[in-house]
């Protein structure tokens, strides 16, 4: 199971590592070429994250399937209350 707390540790850092890009673009310090840096940076963090959910969602979804349940809720974040 190594591998899986690899790629959640990945995913913690990448995650980390994107909000400190935002954080820093939010704040109106960087010039235009380190922001365009930044920003090229962040989309591929984002990827890498959304890659990362996307690969733990099938698995989400065939351990469904293995037990039985095969019913798909879909998620409403209005649901939050």
């Amino acid at each position: 199971m190594p591998k899986t707390t690899d790629k959640l540790e990945d995913f913690e850092k990448s995650l980390t590592q994107l909000e400190q890009i935002v954080n820093q673009m939010e704040s109106g310090e960087l010039g235009l070429e380190e922001s365009l840096d930044q920003f090229e940076k962040g989309i591929k963090l984002a990827k890498n994250c959304q890659d990362t959910l996307s690969s733990a969602k099938v698995r989400v979804e065939k351990l469904i399937e293995k037990n039985g349940l095969q019913q798909t809720l879909l998620f409403d974040e209005n649901d939050e209350d």
